[in-house]
């Protein structure tokens, strides 16, 4: 069987600058939109501000939450206190404010509050100073603001839970 020759097609020239014809004829045409195409993108949007507003919102309490644990005026309140003495750098004070914070999990927040010196800032360093301890410390204080118990090294959560109950118990009974 014989192959049957194909015609060629001509291809017309593309309309160029010096043809006459403005530039904007040769431009792309935008496709128009449909109405499903727009309550699409409007949807991903929701999205992306809902997503936006919880990050926001995350990072917001987070700072809120890291302001009050190294305000110091809150000692002396009526609500007994744990200040760890911390430093950010070190290994040891890490493990330590994960166990202090997994202690302090199981206490409400109403019994108990917890406050971070940390000795790479000025106040930190000079509540450490005032009261003669070194970082990898938690200090225990009473309701009214006085120094109960001092607790240095590493200690399990189970202990540091014990010793914060003994603090409550003590801070409400006198």
């Amino acid at each position: 069987m014989k192959r049957q020759k194909r015609k060629t097609t001509t291809k017309r020239k593309e309309a160029g600058p010096s043809s006459g014809q403005p530039a904007a004829a040769t431009a792309p045409r935008k496709k128009l939109r449909s109405r499903r195409d727009l309550l699409q993108n409007a949807g991903y949007g929701v999205l992306g501000l809902g997503v936006f507003g919880a990050g926001g919102w995350y990072l917001a309490s987070s700072v809120h939450a890291s302001i009050l644990e190294r305000d110091f005026s809150r000692l002396g309140n009526g609500i007994p206190t744990v200040v760890q003495i911390h430093d950010p750098q070190c290994p040891q004070c890490r493990d330590l404010q994960r166990e202090v914070c997994k202690a302090l999990s199981e206490l409400d927040d109403a019994e108990i509050q917890y406050l971070v010196a940390d000795i790479r800032q000025p106040e930190g360093r000079a509540f450490a100073a005032e009261n003669r301890v070194g970082h990898v410390t938690v200090l225990l204080f009473d309701g009214k603001g006085t120094r109960r118990g001092v607790m240095v090294g590493q200690n399990s959560s189970d202990v540091l839970l014990s010793e914060f109950r003994n603090l409550i118990r003590r801070s409400a009974s006198g």
